[in-house]
């Protein structure tokens, strides 16, 4: 029951976290860019777009650690070796996302105007490389759990 539990919680957050990056890059930011903002006002509308988001985000990165360890606590075999895996993937997913909520975004509020463009496109990089991380963990747990009969 608790093992159940945990996989369903940890599966919703995963699902959660990938849909909204995925909703994020492939439908709000190309519409965003095509309301012909001019560059202060798009890094005005863009600022407020992700004001307050990290600390939406940090405690489903600190469920998902917790569920998938207590995953690869109490199981073993192949679902255990996955979910040791996809801890790793979330680490490398939280680290590229601390890198956007820490570093990039405050460069990125204080940038010139010329620097804007460079900051935009190491946005887009840091986003896909997130989604694509967060997708191939949760893809991996889901996969691990129908494969073995887990749930």
């Amino acid at each position: 029951m608790l093992v159940s539990s945990l996989l369903t919680v940890h599966l919703a957050l995963a699902a959660m976290w990938c849909g909204s990056m995925g909703y994020s890059l492939l439908v709000v930011q190309p519409k965003v860019a095509r309301f012909g903002f001019d560059d202060d006002r798009l890094e005005d509308f863009l600022t407020l777009l992700a004001q307050g988001n990290r600390w939406k985000v940090v405690p489903i990165i600190a469920a998902l650690l917790v569920t998938g360890a207590g995953v690869a606590a109490l199981t073993g075999g192949g679902i255990r070796l996955t979910f040791l895996g996809v801890l790793v993937v979330y680490g490398a997913a939280a680290a590229v996302f601390a890198d956007v909520s820490w570093r990039h975004w405050p460069a990125r509020v204080f940038a010139l105007p010329d620097e804007r463009p460079a900051l935009r496109h190491g946005l887009r990089v840091r986003a896909w490389t997130m989604l694509v991380l967060v997708a191939m963990a949760f893809a991996a747990a889901l996969l691990a759990v129908t494969l073995h009969g887990q749930w």
